[in-house]
């Protein structure tokens, strides 16, 4: 399947090919600190990934196993693109969920590090919601 996706200013363009099983959660807590939230949502992508437009920044992070992943963002509006392998080994992206165009057509197949799970999130429907914020 044909993606393609932007992040919120538009500056950064891309597309891609993946599969709708390709959609995940993480819960690590690097995820929750990067995106703000209890989790991050990613689509798996191989090296199909393209830019279209724009440089994204890139910041190199350190997991405490020592192996370390490029997070791609928006250098204008911050928005986060993809993680991939640090390095010059053939590439897998993880493209973020919300940058993706077709998103309402990807449901994640599987969490990972649910071990950082806030507890809440199991519960999401239970919480009160409304069309528009208060």
């Amino acid at each position: 399947m044909k993606i393609d996706g932007r992040c919120h200013c538009g500056y950064i363009t891309y597309e891609a090919e993946t599969e709708p099983e390709n959609a995940s959660i993480c819960h690590c807590t690097d995820c929750q600190s990067f995106s703000g939230s209890a989790f991050r949502a990613m689509i798996r992508v191989g090296n199909t990934f393209r830019l279209l437009s724009g440089q994204p920044t890139i910041y190199v992070k350190t997991a405490d196993s020592g192996s370390k992943r490029e997070q791609a963002f928006c250098p204008r509006c911050g928005s986060s693109i993809y993680a991939t392998s640090a390095g010059e080994e053939p590439k897998a992206y993880g493209v973020r969920y919300g940058t993706v165009r077709q998103r309402d057509q990807f449901i994640p197949k599987v969490q990972i590090w649910t071990r950082s799970r806030m507890k809440w999130v199991d519960d999401l429907a239970s919480i009160r919601g409304f069309e528009k914020g208060q």
